[in-house]
């Protein structure tokens, strides 16, 4: 018994070192090391924080670009998503409705060129970037609210949106809480 006995203490002794004080202190390191120093990437307007880089908010006015839904309401705290499947009839009935809210508040767009990010949440329900096209979409509705041209905010938006990594990991996007704020800029500028 003594044979087995010590060596397991031993073995239990260096990984408790290692995985709850090592490691922890590592990624710590890591985190402190990050954009944000492992506190998040604020965005500032004003001189005030209006919210994370990369956590999604709501945006209640039209006269805004709309992020994608959340599962979680934008809640930093619970992130997560629905976990339901895309043959759950209470899904699909949730997806409609979006589709059907979609289209109540940007008229004249047809149902098959909506892009599926803004009727499905993602999977922590708080991304906060689209891809171009689906803030494109948005684009008429906002120039009719706001009495902007069109080609002004497909400037914007062609401003805001980050290439992919090196030009070639992952897709082009556009965080939505920097263009609103940038939205806000170019009309309190004209």
């Amino acid at each position: 018994m003594k044979k087995y006995l010590l060596p397991s203490l031993r073995l239990t002794l260096v990984l408790l070192i290692l995985l709850c004080v090592i490691y922890p202190l590592f990624i710590a390191l890591i985190g402190k090391m990050s954009p944000g120093g492992g506190e998040g990437v604020k965005v500032y307007r004003d001189g005030k924080v209006v919210g994370y880089e990369n956590i999604a908010q709501a945006f209640k006015s039209d006269k805004y670009f709309q992020p994608r839904p959340s599962a979680v309401g934008y809640n930093a705290v619970g992130s997560g998503a629905s976990n339901s499947g895309p043959t759950n009839p209470d899904y699909l009935k949730h997806v409609q409705a979006a589709i059907d809210t979609f289209m109540i508040h940007n008229p004249g767009i047809n149902k098959s060129d909506i892009p599926a990010e803004l009727v499905t949440a993602s999977g922590s329900g708080l991304d906060p970037d689209l891809s171009p096209e689906g803030v494109k979409i948005q684009v008429k509705r906002i120039a009719r609210l706001r009495s902007i041209p069109e080609q002004a905010l497909f400037n914007l938006v062609e401003e805001h949106t980050e290439k992919p990594l090196f030009g070639i990991f992952g897709p082009p996007k556009v965080n939505v809480l920097k263009l609103n704020i940038a939205l806000d800029e170019m009309q309190k500028s004209n």
